[in-house]
């Protein structure tokens, strides 16, 4: 009687590593693989460049698989508890780091019917991180660079963005990971009006032109593959909005978002601070319509951001507003405080649940940043953007510098505040 084997793979690299255990597991027997969704692989490392559809083929189409099945987490057990299957194979670079939970369990379950694991020793000279690097090294287009969105939002419960306003920021967003109990990354960058313009020395009331904040997308867009949201500010006057819809859709920019503003824009921070005029229900549906009818493509999206809170227009009325802009075509609602205490976006959270066609609810935790993404995420939140952290971070820092060159008229002193030159030529791919 044939035995069976069961081997786990996420298969958006065909590499000769991945055959190699391949080749050995058909030695044991009928060979099953348990693909890996986009959410299994979204939990641990970038999404996949090829969808699961696209990848079900490629593995379909190798000739040492008898049977393909979804595998919904990196932990394999549901599977193997429904399969049963004789042998399991997989490298043995799981035996350390945060795999070696799964490995366990693995271990503990396949004992329930004497099923064994055989671990094949990890090919040398692949790094399936450092693979798909170089692949993406190339580019990567604008469609589908403009529907990972989209894919994120599918396979997450909650996406974390981060701001950008050069192509140094955009490379720091791509690339930065650390590992805890597993690995995280962003998800995404956002394109922040504030920081784009601050950055330029400008003030943050429009005062930098649409051309020339696309500029700095297709930078950002030289040196990363993920998705990208912009801040659009009002959106403009509505006839002017749906070229800027047209004109971010063919760099391959995911999202916009508008704010529910009308007039000279000032910063949402300042609240009524200072005049802020919120637009009317009736124009910023309007504004929503024809943006969404401007679009060329379903993947495109058009997120509205509620001023209510920030204006101290009550709850009712952020509400009201979030129903409608739905109706009128928005993909998503961005809600908006200035407190330091959460408790009120906790509360649009909580009623933003019931809306039965409600879409992905972004905030941006600036100033209630106690607020963790777990909680969040528990909250219904789908996307947290950190709006201005990186240029914050970067100001005083720079500014420090300057002031120990001025007091110390030299720069030894403030060497421990700089990275070396080796490492900033090391940070830029190419520079060497």
């Amino acid at each position: 009687m044939k035995k069976h084997v069961y081997i786990s793979i996420s298969a958006d690299l065909i590499h000769h590593g991945i055959i190699n255990i391949l080749k050995e597991a058909v030695k044991y027997g009928e060979v099953t693989v348990g693909l890996l969704t986009d959410s299994a692989i979204a939990s641990y490392k970038k999404l996949p460049v090829m969808n699961y559809s696209e990848r079900l083929q490629v593995v379909e189409s190798l000739k040492y698989v008898s049977n393909v099945v979804k595998q919904d987490s990196l932990d394999p057990t549901d599977n193997l508890l429904k399969l049963k299957p004789d042998y399991i194979i997989h490298g043995d670079d799981w035996k350390v780091g945060f795999q070696s939970s799964y490995r366990n369990k693995v271990l503990a379950c396949i004992e329930e019917w004497g099923g064994k694991l055989v671990e094949i020793p990890y090919t040398k000279g692949i790094s399936e991180s450092i693979l798909h690097s170089a692949m993406l090294s190339v580019g990567v287009t604008p469609e589908r660079r403009l529907l990972s969105l989209r894919r994120l939002l599918a396979a997450k419960p909650i996406l974390k963005f981060c701001e950008v306003h050069n192509g140094l920021t955009g490379s720091i967003v791509e690339n930065t990971k650390v590992i805890t109990d597993k690995p995280y990354e962003f998800d995404g960058m956002w394109a922040s009006s504030l920081t784009d313009s601050t950055s330029r020395a400008m003030p943050d009331i429009e005062a930098v032109d649409i051309s020339s904040r696309l500029r700095l997308v297709d930078e950002v867009f030289e040196v990363t593959t993920k998705p990208l949201i912009f801040d659009g500010d009002t959106g403009g006057i509505p006839e002017h909005f749906k070229f800027t819809v047209r004109q971010l859709e063919r760099l391959g920019v995911s999202a916009v978002i508008i704010e529910d503003k009308t007039g000279l824009k000032k910063n949402s921070l300042f609240g009524n601070d200072v005049k802020q005029t919120q637009d009317s229900i009736e124009n910023f549906c309007e504004k929503i319509r024809i943006g969404k009818e401007s679009q060329i493509t379903d993947d495109f999206m058009i997120i509205a951001r509620i001023e209510s809170l920030i204006l101290e227009k009550g709850m009712d009325d952020a509400m009201s507003r979030a129903k409608a802009y739905i109706d009128a075509g928005a993909d998503g609602i961005m809600i908006h405080s200035r407190k330091k205490d959460p408790s009120e976006i906790f509360e649009f959270c909580e009623k933003y649940q019931r809306i039965e066609n409600r879409k992905p609810l972004v905030v941006v935790p600036s100033s209630f940043n106690q607020v963790t993404e777990d909680e969040l995420q528990l909250k219904g939140v789908n996307i947290v953007i950190y709006a201005n952290q990186l240029l914050r971070a970067a100001y005083p820092a720079m500014r420090k510098v300057a002031e120990s060159i001025l007091i110390n008229h030299r720069s030894l002193e403030c060497d421990s505040s700089l990275m070396k030159i080796s490492e900033i030529l090391d940070l830029i791919p190419g520079t060497r």
